[in-house]
């Protein structure tokens, strides 16, 4: 809808069926008529023309698309002439400097609580958009000069780039709304989108789950401030405080496809509704969420999921021998674990490089037919040049896989046949899980593992230990020892949390006694539970472990190569990172910063500083874009299928070098 620069006329006249017309002023009233809902906050876009000195409101319920308004209502043009030069197109509205329209988004925002509880409005452009400075304080201008005087109006940085353009500018001339802060007090966040019936629970501190815990069922939903890392199964979880998509709890969330969210003073609204105990229908979706009242279902059937059983090939645990990781590929994913045979694969791909790191750059996303010019503008790659060989000589710069040594499945194997005392309680714990008799099955799980712990490890298995880390660990002070199961990773059943990993490793007992840890983990009531509700069975699981050197990081942390809240969104690729240990970051037990960096056309965005008390400096978070980047490639090259769509769980530590060092990859299953 066009918008005049004339006097201002405060009368909001009927709306047309593309938008409204008003003269200069864009009152509440009228920007609700228009408005759509995004992220729980009702939003308009437009569009400034700097040549006629004109702005346009778009009907969201008619206009999904900037380009698409300005080529068909201002341009003239039909939707397959915009298709057949879109990024073209693209380019002259998000990165021509000399660009003739400015494209935004309008909010109306609240930030809640007896000192900000006065409406505002958030002016933000798209993430790929590098508007610099000069567009920016005059984008801001014009926008305020055409909006209601009563509403304050400020900008949103949609990028890093937008962040540095705008750090000498004045919040006197652009007044500032950072999209961290924005978040940090957003009424609802979208975790993992779905919908279930079931039975309510809410707890209001982690004493009272832990209490409960015992008593929660397959179709509760548990509400509580933040959902802890030893949920069982359960039909959905809601978080009343602010957590990460990336930490345990919700990646469990995320690959058995239950609902999940943060909302804000839910456990008020439970209470007051006296919803506590009740059944209720929840739905997460990316603009929002319900929880309302539901009946209680006459007979509760199994879920799917526990007749939908999960598939494991057959694991190969015969003679195989202790190996170095760089000697591994993926296919030796059923003899020593997906993680191990996945960090093998790295060594390969960094000593030799991969034709399929372009596949993700070369599936068409209409109306484009690749994105593989995007891919090399960011590898900056030569008219000339070979786009494989920059995605691999790009990695071959940026990404380190560790050093380590592989523990195979046959090993954890003979160790357990090498105790009669060993057999005889696994035994017995088939017979207890055949029976559903889950109170036997907790108890023979811990007898199961102390045995495991203190059951002495073969001669021969210490000795082909000692001297595989005596050749490829040699002068290491310090071990992380990790597990690398054939019963994780996998479509329905990601595990995630579910096994041990050990970083405070000196010697050679320290490093038997964290192997019989991981091994031991395999059978923790919790991860015998949750295996067998997936269907799988006791005698198809083998825990194979990775042996690495510690790689002390100032900053460290979880990549998914997806957007986890956002699953259609193709750009971007979601990023968490803390000082110090990234076991912190997955275990929740410290919020981390959390990026989201574009892929396609570039650059990034802090969606949360975490617990940190500032954003991390310009030059770290452009390392942090690069692997970022990497993971892209690295995906590709990972699929198993040729729609390359399938996202990597990768956990990281940036070298003090400014080197990337990649501790594990794995399938990111959601």
């Amino acid at each position: 809808m066009t918008h005049a620069d004339t006097e201002p006329d405060t009368t909001a006249p009927a709306p047309s069926p593309r938008g409204a017309a008003v003269d200069t002023l864009l009152m509440l009233p009228l920007f609700e008529q228009l408005a759509g809902v995004l992220g729980g906050h009702p939003y308009v876009k437009v569009v400034v023309d700097r040549d006629r000195g004109l702005w346009h409101v778009l009907d969201s319920a008619v206009h999904s698309f900037h380009v698409n308004y300005i080529a068909t209502e201002i341009q003239g043009l039909t939707l397959e002439q915009l298709d057949a030069e879109l990024d073209r197109f693209n380019h002259d509205v998000y990165q021509d400097p000399a660009r003739r329209f400015l494209l935004g988004v309008l909010s109306l925002r609240s930030l809640g609580g007896p000192d900000h509880d006065e409406p505002f409005m958030v002016l933000e452009t798209t993430e790929a958009d590098t508007m610099g400075a000069e567009l920016l304080i005059e984008f801001h201008a014009f926008v305020r000069a055409h909006l209601d005087p009563a509403l304050e109006l400020l900008v949103k940085p949609a990028n890093h780039g937008q962040e540095n353009a705008l750090a000498a500018v004045p919040e006197t001339v652009v007044p500032r709304a950072r999209g961290h802060a924005l978040l940090a007090t957003a009424p609802f966040v979208p975790l993992a989108l779905a919908r279930a019936t079931g039975r309510l629970r809410a707890f209001a501190s982690g004493e009272e789950y832990l209490a409960a815990r015992a008593d929660l069922a397959w179709y509760d939903i548990v509400a509580m401030p933040v959902v802890p890392d030893d949920i069982p199964r359960l039909a959905g979880l809601v978080n009343a405080l602010p957590t990460t998509p990336l930490s345990h709890t919700n990646m469990l969330a995320a690959g058995w496809g239950i609902p999940n969210a943060i909302v804000r003073g839910v456990l008020d609204t439970i209470a007051d509704e006296k919803w506590d105990g009740a059944w209720v229908r929840y739905e997460v979706t990316a603009d929002g969420f319900v929880i309302e009242p539901a009946e209680e279902p006459s007979d509760l059937a199994e879920p799917t999921w526990h007749t939908q059983r999960v598939r494991l090939d057959a694991p190969h645990v015969t003679d195989v021998p202790l190996v170095p990781l760089s000697a591994l590929r993926a296919v030796d994913r059923n003899r020593y674990g997906t993680k191990a045979a996945n960090l093998g694969e790295l060594h390969h791909v960094l000593r030799h490089g991969s034709s399929r790191l372009t596949g993700y750059y070369s599936v068409p996303r209409p109306p484009r037919a690749d994105l593989l010019g995007h891919l090399a503008a960011r590898l900056r790659m030569p008219e000339d040049g070979d786009l494989a060989q920059h995605a691999s000589e790009f990695l071959t710069r940026h990404v380190q896989a560790p050093a380590g040594v592989a523990v195979p499945f046959s090993v954890q194997q003979r160790f357990l046949n090498s105790s009669p005392a060993v057999q005889q309680s696994i035994g017995k714990l088939k017979m207890a899980l055949e029976l559903h008799a889950m109170d036997a099955v907790d108890s023979i799980c811990v007898q199961l593992q102390h045995l495991v712990r203190t059951l002495p490890v073969p001669e021969d298995l210490v000795r082909a230990l000692d001297a595989q880390v005596v050749e490829h660990l040699a002068g290491t002070s310090r071990f992380a020892v990790r597990s690398s199961s054939n019963a994780e990773d996998l479509p329905g059943f990601s595990a995630a949390g579910i096994y041990e990993s050990h970083t405070k490793v000196a010697d050679l007992p320290g490093l038997l006694d964290a192997i019989r840890q991981v091994w031991a983990s395999l059978l923790s009531p919790r991860s015998v539970r949750l295996r067998h509700q997936a269907g799988i069975s006791l005698d198809d699981t083998y825990m194979g472990v990775i042996v690495q050197r510690y790689e002390p990081s100032p900053l460290g942390g979880v990549m998914v190569t997806c957007n986890p809240t956002n699953r259609a969104d193709f750009r971007n690729v979601y990023l968490n990172c803390a000082h110090g240990s990234t076991a912190d970051v997955v275990d929740g037990r410290t919020l981390p910063l959390q990026y989201l960096y574009n892929t396609v056309e570039g650059g990034g965005r802090t969606t949360s500083l975490g617990a940190a008390p500032e954003d991390l400096p310009q030059e770290t978070r452009g390392h942090l874009a690069r692997l970022a980047l990497a993971g892209r490639l690295l995906q590709s090259h990972f699929a198993t299928d040729y729609t390359f769509a399938g996202p990597l769980d990768v956990e990281w530590l940036l070298g003090p070098d400014g080197a990337l060092r990649i501790l594990q990859l794995r399938p990111y299953s959601a």
